[in-house]
C-alpha cells in the first residue's frame, strides 16, 4: 500500500543515505524500521504484562523464571536497537 509521510529533510537524507548502504529501497528500509518499532513495542508490552502478573507474591522458583525472562527480553531488545 502506498502511503505519504512527512519527514524533517535531515532524517529522510540519513534514511536515504542508511538504504543505499545497506542495499535497501527506501521503502524496504522505512518497512523494517517500523516493523522494528512494533516487535520492541509488543515486547514492551509482553514485559509490562508480566510484571503486572507476577508482582504480587512470587515463589522463588516464579521469581528465578521471572528474572532469565526479563533479562532475555533485555538482550533481545538491546540486540534489535
Amino acid at each position: 500500500m502506498k502511503t505519504a509521510i512527512s519527514l524533517d529533510d535531515g532524517l529522510l537524507h540519513e534514511a536515504d543515505e542508511a538504504a543505499r548502504r545497506m542495499g535497501l529501497s527506501r521503502s524496504r528500509l522505512f518497512a523494517l524500521a517500523v516493523g522494528d518499532l512494533l516487535e520492541r513495542q509488543r515486547r514492551e508490552q509482553m514485559m509490562l504484562r508480566l510484571n503486572e502478573v507476577y508482582a504480587n507474591r512470587l515463589e522463588p522458583a516464579e521469581k528465578r523464571l521471572l528474572s532469565g525472562i526479563k533479562a532475555k527480553v533485555r538482550r533481545t531488545v538491546k540486540e534489535r536497537w
